[in-house]
């Protein structure tokens, strides 16, 4: 992947749990600063992902319907959103589950649950060492 020359600002966020999205917001807006657009669903994401222009992705694995490998398979179809880093969030973070959302693409993954008050530095470092 090319590294980016740009500071990470604009970060889609797709997680179908209210009470996690609501977590991560606070963490990625209001402690990490950055511009966030969150999404209940992988068809919004793919709705309303595009015309956010986000620099980077984060992605739920298990959402009900079409899931974070399908969401990802699908974002990679759009122009807008091809190519942009991604980043899956799971509980499922076993070693063969791992390589697999690496396989598809995935820059990193990051275990849930995770800390509130480190995910935005979390996001930064990931953007600074593997984008």
């Amino acid at each position: 992947m090319v590294r980016q020359s740009e500071e990470l600002q604009r970060i889609l966020y797709v997680e179908d749990d209210a009470d996690i999205r609501a977590v991560a917001e606070l963490a990625l807006e209001t402690v990490g600063g950055f511009s966030l657009k969150s999404c209940s669903s992988g068809q919004e994401a793919l709705r309303d992902g595009p015309d956010f222009a986000p620099d980077l992705i984060l992605l739920d694995v298990m959402m009900p319907g079409m899931d974070g490998p399908s969401t990802f398979r699908a974002m990679q179809q759009l122009p807008a959103l091809k190519g942009r880093p991604v980043v899956f969030m799971t509980a499922k973070v076993q070693t063969e589950e791992i390589a697999f959302y690496r396989e598809l693409g995935a820059v990193e993954v990051i275990p849930k649950p995770f800390d509130p008050m480190t995910l935005a530095d979390q996001i930064r470092e990931i953007w600074t060492s593997k984008v």
